[in-house]
């Protein structure tokens, strides 16, 4: 009953709109509001940025990972690097470092272990969809590389949760449905996600493809089925095969060594 109560309060509290952010991920949040501007000026973003060192950090190390830095040449400025990644991905970025701060604040093992494997999967299902969507499903792919990585910010919340109230995930079933998606309804509007992507995002859980795949949703689906690392959370359907959507295996097998790579980068530069 206790754990029920507790779940209770979490949705009534999504509902509201009283989600409690943790205060490390303000830098960014301001960052994602000012982006969200069309007419946003480019120093103050570049303020923005230096203003926060682990911001500034993160926003050099992409730069420079595989997914940008095609050429191989490094920048070493914040300015070269807001430049090089471009306004869509330093918002990417600032959303990404919001979902793994929910995982840093996780002080049981267990938890943690889980937060850590959440990451892992977004990060794979971020670099696939970048690929899925320029190969596969005719899908704006660096919106598809947004969406991937933060698909999953609604299960980063409810382990930070877990964390404070222990016991409150044995029992998946309990929070997997509605509950899950109110939250991560909220999270998403949080985090000025736009619609089409938390559309696409909540309409997931207990979605089937159907040939031939198109759009952000069905992009997001084969990549979470192609991700070497699961989610701690996945539910059957994301184990499914893909026969009848994949049909070219060297096809297949050139995307998964080409998001591979990408996957590896992108999550090193954002644990910066």
């Amino acid at each position: 009953m206790e754990k029920l109560k507790d779940i209770s309060q979490i949705v009534t509290q999504a509902s509201r709109g009283e989600l409690v952010f943790p205060t490390s991920v303000n830098a960014a949040l301001r960052l994602q509001l000012t982006l969200a501007d069309p007419d946003c000026d480019t120093d103050d973003v570049i303020r923005k940025v230096l203003g926060e060192p682990l911001l500034a950090a993160r926003t050099v190390a992409l730069a420079n990972s595989a997914v940008f830095n095609r050429g191989g040449v490094p920048v070493t400025s914040v300015r070269s690097a807001v430049a090089r990644v471009g306004y869509r991905h330093l918002y990417s970025m600032a959303a990404a470092m919001v979902v793994r701060q929910f995982g840093s604040r996780i002080r049981d093992p267990g938890l943690r272990a889980q937060a850590e494997q959440l990451w892992s999967h977004t990060a794979h299902v971020a670099a696939l969809s970048h690929v899925i969507a320029r190969k596969l499903t005719a899908t704006d792919a660096d919106t598809a590389m947004f969406a991937g990585i933060v698909h999953e910010a609604g299960g980063f919340y409810l382990l930070s949760r877990a964390d404070e109230i222990p016991g409150l995930l044995d029992d998946p079933d309990d929070w997997m449905g509605a509950a899950h998606e109110i939250i991560a309804r909220e999270m998403m509007r949080k985090m000025m996600i736009p619609e089409p992507v938390s559309l696409a995002i909540v309409s997931l859980r207990g979605a089937t493809l159907t040939p031939p795949p198109l759009g952000l949703r069905d992009t997001l689906l084969i990549a979470k089925r192609l991700a070497p690392v699961a989610s701690p959370f996945a539910q059957a359907q994301e184990h499914a095969g893909l026969d009848g959507f994949v049909d070219d295996n060297a096809a297949l097998e050139q995307m998964l060594a080409e998001s591979a790579e990408e996957a590896a980068s992108m999550s090193a530069a954002l644990l910066v």
